[in-house]
Formats: C-alpha cells, sequence, structure tokens
C-alpha cells in the first residue's frame, strides 16, 4: 500500500483548523482573491479573526506588504460584521528567519514554523493554552487527514443543525395571542364607555397614570400598554401597533421562542412606563414601548448572528429605529420616552434570557443585573 504523505507544512494547517475549528467555534470565511491563506471567524472571541498563511515571505518589503494587505481584509471584515473593535491573530508559517515581526494593536502576528510551535510556551499554547490537550496533535498521516476530515465534518454538520433550528420558519402563537389581547381591550374600551354613557371608562380605570402609580397602582404599569386611544371610524394607533407587532413580534418569537419572547415583551413594557412615568409623568397608554423592545431584541440578535443578519441589522433595522425616535421627537402626541425605555428593556431583557445555541452566561448574570437594577432605580425616582 502506498504511504500517504503529509507535508510538514499541511500538518501544521490541519492541526490549527481542527483545534479551531472544533474546539474553539470557529468558523471558516471566504475571502476573495487571496492564495495559500485561511481566514477563520468567530464573534464571540478575543481574537475574533485569525489567518492562516502558508506564503513564503522572504523580506521585510513582502512582510509590509502582507500586513497591509491583511488588515484590509479585517477592515472589510469588520465593516460586514458591524464588529467595533476587532483583535486579529496572524499565524505565518513560513517566514524568512532574518524578517522579524512587529508589535500591531490590531493584528497580532505569530510564527509557527514546525509542530512544536503548536504547544510550545512561547507559541500557540501561549494564547491558547487548551490547544495542548488536543489529542489530534498526536496524530499524522493519513490518521490525522481522517480525523480532521471526520471532526470538522461533525462539527460542521452540528453547526448547520443550530443554523436551521433558529432561521427554520416555526408555528407563531404568542404575537397572534398579545395582538388578540390588545384589539379585544381596544373594542372593550369603546364598548363599555358607549353601553354605559360614559360612566365606565378603562383608560381612567387601567391607563399608565403616574400620579396613581405613586398610590400603589403598579398594575397600570402593564395595563397600560394595551390600551390604545383613537375613535372607532379610524383607529391609527391601534392599526399602527398591532401591525408593527405583527411584523416585528413573529419575527422575534421565530428566532428567541415562545416564552422568551414573552418575558422580553412584557420587560419591555414595564421599562417603557417607568421611564415615561418618572420622566413625563402624566398619562399614557399603548403598545409602542414593548414594541420598540422587540425592535432592541431584533437589534441584539441581529448583532450576535450578524454573520448572516449584518445586511439586514444596517439596513432594515438599524434605520428602523432611528426612523422612529426621530418621528417620535417631531411629531406631537408620542411618548417617545416610553420608545426609548422600551428600546433599553428589550435589549437588557433579551441579553438576560439569553439566546439559542450562544454559550452567553457572563451577558445573561450582566443583562439581569443591570435591568433589575434599572427599574429598581426607576421604581424609587417614582415614588420618592
Amino acid at each position: 500500500m502506498e504511504r500517504l504523505y503529509v507535508s510538514k507544512k499541511d500538518e501544521i494547517i490541519m492541526k490549527i483548523m481542527h483545534y479551531f475549528v472544533t474546539k474553539e467555534n470557529y468558523t471558516p470565511v471566504i475571502v476573495n482573491g487571496v492564495k495559500d491563506e485561511i481566514w477563520l471567524e468567530n464573534s464571540e472571541a478575543y481574537y475574533k479573526i485569525i489567518r492562516i498563511n502558508a506564503n513564503y515571505i522572504h523580506n521585510i518589503e513582502q512582510y509590509n506588504f502582507d500586513m497591509f494587505k491583511a488588515k484590509k481584509i479585517v477592515k472589510q471584515i469588520k465593516k460586514k460584521t458591524l464588529s467595533f473593535k476587532i483583535h486579529a491573530l496572524n499565524i505565518l508559517l513560513d517566514l524568512n528567519e532574518e524578517v522579524k515581526v512587529r508589535e500591531d494593536k490590531t493584528l497580532h502576528s505569530l510564527v509557527i514554523k514546525n509542530v512544536k510551535d503548536i504547544k510550545s510556551p512561547k507559541g500557540l499554547a501561549a494564547i491558547f493554552p487548551n490547544i495542548k490537550n488536543d489529542p489530534l496533535n498526536d496524530n499524522n498521516g493519513l490518521d490525522l487527514l481522517i480525523n480532521v476530515t471526520k471532526d470538522i465534518n461533525e462539527t460542521t454538520a452540528k453547526k448547520n443543525h443550530d443554523f436551521e433550528d433558529i432561521f427554520k420558519q416555526k408555528k407563531i402563537i404568542v404575537t397572534y395571542i398579545l395582538m388578540g389581547i390588545n384589539i379585544a381591550m381596544f373594542i372593550l374600551t369603546y364598548l363599555l364607555y358607549f353601553l354605559s354613557k360614559g360612566t365606565i371608562n378603562l383608560e381612567q380605570l387601567l391607563a399608565v397614570d403616574s400620579s396613581l402609580i405613586k398610590s400603589g397602582e403598579y398594575y397600570r404599569l402593564i395595563t397600560g400598554t394595551f390600551l390604545h386611544a383613537g375613535p372607532l371610524i379610524m383607529p391609527f394607533h391601534l392599526l399602527f401597533n398591532m401591525y408593527a407587532l405583527y411584523v416585528i413580534g413573529s419575527q422575534v418569537e421565530n428566532f428567541i421562542g415562545k416564552w422568551k419572547f414573552l418575558i422580553v415583551y412584557f420587560a419591555s413594557a414595564l421599562m417603557g412606563s417607568l421611564l415615561s412615568s418618572v420622566i413625563l409623568g402624566g398619562i399614557s397608554i399603548g403598545a409602542s414601548g414593548a414594541i420598540f423592545g422587540l425592535i432592541g431584541s431584533l437589534a441584539y440578535f441581529g448583532y450576535h448572528y450578524r454573520v448572516y443578519f449584518g445586511q439586514v441589522l444596517k439596513t432594515q433595522i438599524i434605520p428602523l429605529i432611528v426612523i422612529n425616535l426621530a418621528l417620535g421627537f417631531l411629531l406631537t402626541g408620542i411618548d417617545n420616552v416610553a420608545h426609548i425605555g422600551g428600546l433599553i428593556g428589550g435589549i437588557l431583557a433579551t441579553m438576560a434570557v439569553g439566546l439559542k445555541h450562544k454559550d452567553q452566561k457572563a451577558e445573561q448574570i450582566n443583562g439581569t443585573i443591570v435591568y433589575i437594577l434599572l427599574v429598581v432605580f426607576l421604581f424609587f425616582m417614582l415614588l420618592k
């Protein structure tokens, strides 16, 4: 049988690729116009971008040009993924010994010349110490190729399954229930008002009223978000909010799940009502604070899945937030403070409940703590 020969450079590439894809959750990135380079991306890691360069770099001029080219590609990825700051690791496999790597704040270069450099305390293990425990480092030749292929295929299959689980269309239930409650409350408000000849007014009984909330009627912080004003013939307030809830709510429910969606909705409604009561006072009604919370939740989701959602985030979600907040400041009769409160509440609540298939324990704890502290502070400001 003919013995399979794997070059030292290919062996290094396979072992590094195996570790980053299967253990550190990196995903290959397609970069046009490059040769003998592998680019990996993980938006949750410190080094969001890892580049493995197998090209031979002979002199300082080649090295400078290579750094320039790599940093340009990093900037493109940064722009595409809407990342505020990117640390990239530049792994060089074939650098002339006379060429010395230079320190760079955003693109850290590391020279790996042989397999031993992977586990070396001064090599890759200095940055990723767990790579020393990767059992694949003990394989070579055909065993290495088989195991790398098998493990990467299994990891890719799992990622594809997780992706399908998140983005596949699911049955929407909670959004329709919330829409039904809002519509029912609208009909009930005016039905009771006309049948009782004005003696029963649900807006007086249930609206977000800062003076009555201070007296202990805390339920108004939520009940007021299910009331809508407007004449029976032209209920624009209700129609606009229900259309927004249908479009945005169905997306958020589909992406984060029914129970998490419900928590985010009510957490956003509460935060919007509280902030409005503290800053503006007076009376407020409407679901728009909760809906802005769903927009915030969608933005948070889009940011964490920006590899797939980045263009939508830039061209649709962020402009939607900006335009609606701008309209709220320009037009009268709109409680823009409740919108801002709902937006903040939606982002924090989504942080707290977390996203499926994302390891976000630290963010969940931070989101929960910040949300609770903000609610307690607003209650204190309202009741003092």
